[in-house]
């Protein structure tokens, strides 16, 4: 059945690319990204000069996503498109393959230095790919929107790099302002513990053990014994709280919190983080800054 919806979701995208006329009107340049995380690099660095839309919204899950017929239309009406890559979207690598016979297609986190990146440990040859959660990671998805803007729209280069600086700027305001904070939770209470591993990144930036029930994907299976597992860890150390995320379902957490209840260990949930999706638009969670301050401050209240 996967691959009937491919097959027709490929036959799609022949068909409307056969019937479409490159844009050849003046005006902003039309951008398609898949998360939004990666819409709102478009947004501060693009500015007056883009029109973009993000494909998956809020409580999105990208590692299941499969795109729609419109999905494929807005990517085809596209002057350019920014994905994250690394498997992310995995069920829409083969539409990526067509896109970029087509028109300029980038997978934003595939810019970022190999040795820089971590090892999914279900699948040693494909990198972790919840790269947004590094601040200094992320800047080279910033540059290589930058890039890719500049390169189809030449005549406001200098326009596109001047905001880029001025967002990495903010970024590293906010890389500092995650540090200041986290370093409030005692030591030995810097665990965070979650539905599945999108938090790797994070952790190794801030100092924090990130234990998730699922893979990388929440394709992953889990089953009663990664429950134990967290509820062991929390129970042994001591932990306070763990996290719900807003892309996945909160059943998984909820069986460790009453695990450990049985086992008489109040935990209770820290609050909801934004892992594969950001907030509602229209919310500063609904902005890459936003969502991650947001965490931050979820996770230092419940674990101070």
């Amino acid at each position: 059945m996967k691959k009937f919806i491919t097959i027709a979701l490929l036959s799609i995208v022949a068909l409307v690319g056969c019937n479409a006329e490159a844009d050849t009107e003046e005006g902003n340049v039309k951008v398609v990204t898949t998360i939004a995380q990666i819409g709102d690099i478009v947004e501060n660095v693009g500015g007056e000069h883009v029109d973009v839309k993000s494909l998956m919204g809020p409580g999105t899950d990208p590692h299941t996503y499969k795109a729609t017929t419109s999905d494929i239309d807005n990517l085809q009406k596209a002057d350019v498109i920014f994905y994250n890559g690394h498997h992310l979207e995995g069920q829409m690598n083969d539409v990526f393959e067509k896109m970029r016979s087509e028109k300029p297609t980038h997978a934003v986190a595939e810019a970022i230095p190999e040795d820089m990146l971590d090892a999914d440990p279900e699948n040693p040859g494909i990198p972790d790919p919840h790269v947004w959660f590094d601040i200094n990671l992320w800047k080279y998805a910033v540059d290589e929107v930058t890039k890719g803007l500049s390169d189809l729209d030449p005549d406001n280069k200098e326009y596109y790099e001047k905001q880029a600086e001025n967002y990495k700027q903010k970024l590293d305001e906010t890389h500092t302002y995650a540090k200041e904070q986290i370093s409030q939770i005692p030591e030995e209470s810097r665990v965070l513990v979650t539905a599945h591993d999108a938090f790797h990144y994070f952790g190794k930036a801030y100092g924090l053990e990130v234990m998730g029930l699922q893979g990388l994907s929440t394709e992953s299976e889990y089953g009663l014994k990664d429950v134990q597992r967290i509820i062991d860890t929390v129970s042994e150390r001591n932990i306070k709280a763990v996290f719900v995320e807003s892309s996945v379902n909160e059943r998984s957490i909820n069986a460790v919190v009453e695990g450990a209840k049985a086992e008489g260990h109040q935990l209770k949930i820290g609050g909801e983080l934004y892992s594969d999706a950001m907030g509602p638009a229209d919310t500063e969670e609904g902005t890459y800054i936003g969502m991650f301050k947001h965490n931050i401050d979820t996770i230092v209240n419940a674990l101070k």
